[in-house]
């Protein structure tokens, strides 16, 4: 499969999946997405950008931060994800969110429009995270701030995939590597020309029930490439027949522990600029 052929099955496939969770939020959802905006100092007044907005729990929050006379523009290319939060702001009576569908990494932004740019646990999904970082950048005003969430190569169900795929003569690679370490984050961030970067650790992780974590996550996203795509029917089920034992081998009383340590990320645009940035 040609590279441009994938990524555009691969973005159909994301944009299937969140289309199809017509009930997004939850405890766990809204608990992961939150820390990020304690990380970043809003002002009154200031425009914001939420990339992969999906049902805006952090751009309302955010609208809520700038209040009235503040703007925040929300971006994502699921028109289900769109839906659900736009019926919030409209409960809330918000009168300065705008939501965009599109994908981010197609559109543009004049640059330095913005004072703050955030992304909630969807920068993994950019085919080139150094790149999108960089769009970022020229899009925020000197002295605006980038924050993002991101998952350590040890969460989710990647790890146990990636294992019993490995036992089956599969490799199959980790869609949190990246930005999968604090250290990684930070790198990201200061390649770009970001400073002042703070990044924070906390554990989202919980029990899931042995039945739960028995789904098999067939869709198995990744930018760039998917082996899982070129196996057989037989040699998928045999894999997923695998999983299901390891899954069982592992559960305890509690259930099956589902990992998730969560990094939140934030970094500041240089105020004074010697060239146009």
């Amino acid at each position: 499969m040609q590279s441009s052929e994938y990524e555009t099955q691969y973005k159909q496939n994301v944009i299937d999946f969140f289309n199809s969770r017509t009930s997004y939020d939850n405890d766990y959802t809204i608990r992961r997405s939150l820390p990020i905006l304690d990380l970043i100092p809003f002002q009154p007044g200031q425009r914001v950008l939420d990339v992969a907005t999906g049902t805006g729990i952090i751009a309302i929050a955010a609208a809520q931060a700038v209040g009235r006379e503040g703007q925040v523009i929300g971006v994502d290319f699921s028109s289900g994800m769109l839906a659900q939060a736009q019926r919030k702001i409209q409960e809330l009576g918000l009168q300065n969110v705008e939501l965009v569908e599109a994908d981010i990494e197609t559109i543009n932004f004049e640059h330095k429009s913005f004072d703050v740019i955030l992304c909630s646990s969807a920068i993994v999904y950019f085919k080139d995270i150094q790149a999108t970082l960089q769009n970022w950048y020229h899009w925020l005003k000197n002295g605006g701030i980038v924050g993002f969430s991101s998952s350590s190569n040890q969460s989710c169900e990647a790890p146990r995939i990636i294992e019993v795929a490995a036992k089956h003569g599969v490799t199959v690679p980790n869609i949190n590597e990246p930005t999968g370490t604090p250290e990684r984050c930070r790198q990201l961030l200061e390649d770009v020309g970001f400073e002042d970067i703070e990044v924070k650790a906390e554990q989202m992780g919980f029990y899931k029930s042995v039945e739960q974590a028995r789904q098999w996550n067939g869709g198995w996203f990744h930018p760039t490439e998917n082996p899982l795509l070129n196996l057989t029917s037989e040699q998928l089920n045999t894999l997923i027949a695998s999983y299901v034992e390891d899954i069982e081998a592992k559960a305890t009383e509690r259930g099956v522990w589902y990992e998730n340590m969560t990094f939140f990320a934030v970094g500041r645009k240089e105020r004074f600029l010697a060239t146009v940035a």
